[in-house]
């Protein structure tokens, strides 16, 4: 018997949701936060492939397949009550394929056992450390309004100049010929971390003025605060 029968099993977003009784759309939204984090521990291996799967009306929907690893990873932020369900569920998947003494008996597969074990403590560690940051920017990411590109550097606790410069080098930002302030790119408008926020101020004439101004989305500042931990730019 392979240890394979073990590391290869994996479950679906959707089956995450239904055991925890949340809407799949905010176990997505987890597993994204999770996803900008573990960029940080490439060497912790951990796996979560984006797949598609056919709603009730037959349509086309994202979810994610994870491998049991990347499971205790979500389950961080979740309820006792919760993250018991995920578990068990997990070791009724397991008791399907793997016996202990098949296990025991074949040296191949046991040296697999304990390199996977040894990866399970190391991750559990890691989740741990990381649990408060994750949480957190799980509930920026709910968050309502936005902010100037000054308030999002304060926030980020990094220099204006610097996520200006980090902004426009990224293709976040721009600024017409001529022009006195930021546009956003388009696709950075359609992925939701950048919005154009329209305001209308009285001349002095009494005429009224139209600005534009780019600012930065609780989406957007979650995946910056991903982006600047991971590079440990300030």
């Amino acid at each position: 018997m392979s240890i394979s029968t073990v590391t290869t099993k994996t479950m679906l977003s959707t089956e995450i949701a239904a055991l925890t009784s949340k809407k799949h759309s905010h176990v997505m939204r987890d597993i994204e936060v999770i996803i900008e984090q573990l960029k940080t521990c490439p060497n912790l291996d951990t796996s979560i492939q984006a797949m598609n799967y056919k709603d009730s009306y037959g349509r086309n929907q994202k979810c994610y397949q994870l491998d049991y690893e990347s499971t205790l990873v979500v389950l961080t932020g979740y309820d006792v009550v919760a993250r018991t369900k995920v578990i068990k569920r997990w070791q009724e998947l397991e008791q399907q394929t793997i016996k202990p003494m098949q296990v025991l008996n074949d040296p191949a597969a046991m040296r697999g056992f304990l390199t996977y074990s040894e990866k399970v403590i190391a991750l559990e560690s890691k989740v741990a450390e990381q649990a408060p940051k994750i949480e957190a920017l799980a509930r920026l990411s709910e968050s309502d309004g936005s902010l100037c590109f000054t308030d999002a550097a304060k926030t980020l606790n990094i220099q204006p100049k610097k996520l200006f410069q980090w902004l426009q080098e990224n293709q976040w930002i721009y600024r017409r010929a001529g022009g006195s302030g930021y546009i956003a790119y388009q696709n950075r408008i359609q992925s939701r971390v950048l919005e154009h926020k329209v305001t209308t101020v009285q001349r002095k004439d009494g005429s009224d003025k139209i600005t534009e101004q780019a600012r930065v989305t609780p989406k957007g500042l979650t995946k910056l605060a991903a982006i600047f931990d991971s590079t440990g730019a300030k």
